[in-house]
C-alpha cells in the first residue's frame, strides 16, 4: 500500500513540474502572399484585444524608410481577417516621410490608440499617435509628441497598478549607441503634454547597446523588461516601483540574433516571451531570424522553451521576426510576426 501512495505522490509530483503543454489552435496569414496589395514589403505587426475583438496592425510599402510606408490595420471578424486599411502616413510639413513599428493600445474604457514612428530614418524619427473610437473603423487626426516622447518604440505600453500607462522606449544615435528609457502617459494615452514624463537613459555598464523592451509584471509594483542588444543575447533590467526608476542593463543567456522580441505576463502569473531562439553571426551583429519560438518563464530568469512556431528551411531566404503577443479575455494566447516580408502570421495558443 505504501509503495502505491509513493507512486501515486510521485506521479502527482511530475504532473505538477512537468512542461508546460501548449496547443496550436490555429495559424494563418492575416492577408494572403497572393494579395494585390498596395506594398512590396511589411514588418514589424501590434495586436490589441479591443470590445469588438481582435485588431491588428504593420507598416507596408517599400523597403523600410522609403516615403511611401505606412501603417495599415486589419479586424478579426467571424474568423475572417478584413481587408487591410491604411490608418497612418508620415507627414514632414508637406513632404511624405516613411512610417515605423506601429503600437496599438486599448485603453480601458477609452479608446483604441495607435502610436507610431515617423521620418525618413530611424536615427531622427519623431513619435506620433491616433485615437479610435469604433475599435479601428475611423481615426482621429495625426499628433506629434513633444521632443524627446516617442512612444512604446516597439512593444505594448503597460498600464501600472497606480494608473500610469508606462511606455518601453529607446533611441538609436548616429555613433551607433542603442539606449533603453521608459516613458509615462495617462491611461488614454493622450499627449497634451500636462502629464509626461520620462526616465534619463538607463545605465549600461557593458555596453550591451539594448532596443525595443517589453514589460513583465511580478506584482506589488515589480516589473522587469527584456530587450534586445547588439551583443547577441537578451538582456533585461528590473523597477522595483512601478517603472519610476530602472536598474542597469544586463545579460539573460538567453541567445537572440539581435532582432525583435515581445513578451508578456499571463493572468496565472507566468511570463511568455516569443523570440528568436538563435545566436548572432560570428563576428557579427546580427543573425538569422529563424526559428521564431516561445518560451515560458515563472521568475523572468530561467526560461523554457515550448515550441518553435515557424522555421525556414535550410538556405531559404527570408525572416521570421518581430512578433507580438497578447493574452485575450478568453485566456488564449494571440501572436503575430513578420513572415518573410511578405504578410503577416497570425497564430492562437492555449497555454496549460
Amino acid at each position: 500500500m505504501k509503495k502505491i501512495l509513493l507512486l501515486a505522490a510521485l506521479a502527482m509530483f511530475a504532473v505538477a513540474c512537468g512542461k508546460p503543454q501548449v496547443q496550436v489552435l490555429s495559424k494563418g496569414l492575416v492577408f494572403p502572399e497572393s494579395t494585390d496589395a498596395p506594398w512590396s514589403n511589411c514588418h514589424a505587426s501590434t495586436l490589441a484585444w479591443t470590445p469588438e475583438g481582435l485588431a491588428a496592425a504593420w507598416f507596408g510599402g517599400g523597403p523600410e524608410g522609403d516615403p511611401n510606408v505606412k501603417v495599415w490595420f486589419s479586424r478579426l471578424i467571424d474568423g475572417q481577417w478584413t481587408a487591410p486599411a491604411m490608418i497612418a502616413e508620415g507627414k514632414d510639413a508637406d513632404k511624405a516621410v516613411a512610417c515605423w513599428n506601429p503600437v496599438l493600445w486599448q485603453a480601458p474604457g477609452g479608446p483604441l490608440r495607435l502610436f507610431y514612428k515617423a521620418g525618413p530614418r530611424v536615427i531622427g524619427w519623431w513619435g506620433e499617435t491616433k485615437a479610435s473610437a469604433d475599435g479601428g473603423k475611423t481615426w482621429s487626426e495625426a499628433e506629434r509628441l513633444p521632443d524627446g516622447f516617442i512612444g512604446p518604440v516597439k512593444n505594448k505600453p503597460f498600464l501600472s497598478s497606480d494608473g500610469v500607462l508606462i511606455c518601453p522606449s529607446s533611441m538609436e544615435y548616429p555613433d551607433e549607441s542603442w539606449k533603453l528609457h521608459f516613458e509615462f502617459l495617462p491611461p488614454s494615452g493622450a499627449v497634451d503634454g500636462k502629464d509626461l514624463s520620462r526616465t534619463g537613459e538607463l545605465e549600461d555598464p557593458e555596453d550591451l547597446r539594448a532596443i525595443q523592451p517589453a514589460i513583465l509584471d511580478h506584482g506589488k509594483g515589480k516589473l522587469q523588461a527584456l530587450a534586445r542588444s547588439r551583443f547577441g543575447g537578451l538582456v533585461t533590467t528590473w523597477s522595483s516601483d512601478n517603472g519610476r526608476t530602472w536598474g542597469p542593463v544586463e545579460k539573460t543567456g538567453t541567445d537572440n540574433p539581435n532582432s525583435g522580441i515581445d513578451a508578456v505576463t499571463l493572468r496565472d502569473g507566468r511570463h511568455l516571451l516569443v523570440y528568436n531562439d538563435t545566436p548572432v553571426g560570428e563576428g557579427q551583429w546580427t543573425g538569422r531570424r529563424s526559428p521564431i519560438s516561445v518560451a515560458i518563464s515563472h521568475d523572468g530568469i530561467t526560461w523554457e522553451k515550448l515550441l518553435d512556431l515557424d522555421a525556414l528551411a535550410d538556405g531559404e531566404k527570408g525572416e521570421l521576426s518581430y512578433p507580438a503577443v497578447i493574452q485575450a479575455p478568453d485566456g488564449l494566447v494571440h501572436i503575430s510576426y513578420t513572415f518573410s516580408r511578405r504578410s503577416i502570421r497570425h497564430v492562437v495558443l492555449k497555454v496549460e
